[in-house]
């Protein structure tokens, strides 16, 4: 299978992992947004909700690296550029929601 079709199909299966998940997060974000700041510590602290917002963040970061990895494949034509912006990508891709998660799971 040629890169630019696993990319392809790895983008369609991540961005159809996304809707359940961003339909779960926006349902929960109209039950928790007018809540104090210690009702949001424990809806996030609750096990479901840290494993679906884990999910969700990691699945959305993928989607978010593999899109921009595209237009910078498009629109940047100088290779050295296009392989530095590409590692950065990666890395903030990775150490963005390494972070978000630790955070969540420390709330208690």
């Amino acid at each position: 299978m040629h890169n630019s079709t696993k990319k392809w199909l790895l983008t369609k299966i991540s961005s159809l992992i996304l809707i359940p998940l961003m339909i779960w997060f926006l349902l929960s974000l109209v039950t928790i947004y007018d809540k104090g700041y210690y009702e949001i510590i424990e809806f996030f602290s609750q096990q479901p909700s840290k494993i679906l917002f884990s999910v969700l963040i990691v699945i959305a970061f993928f989607f978010y690296a593999l899109t921009i990895s595209e237009i910078f494949e498009d629109y940047l034509h100088d290779n050295k550029i296009k392989n530095v912006a590409n590692k950065l990508l990666s890395f903030f891709a990775i150490l963005i929601p390494f972070l978000t998660i630790i955070s969540i799971y420390n709330l208690n």
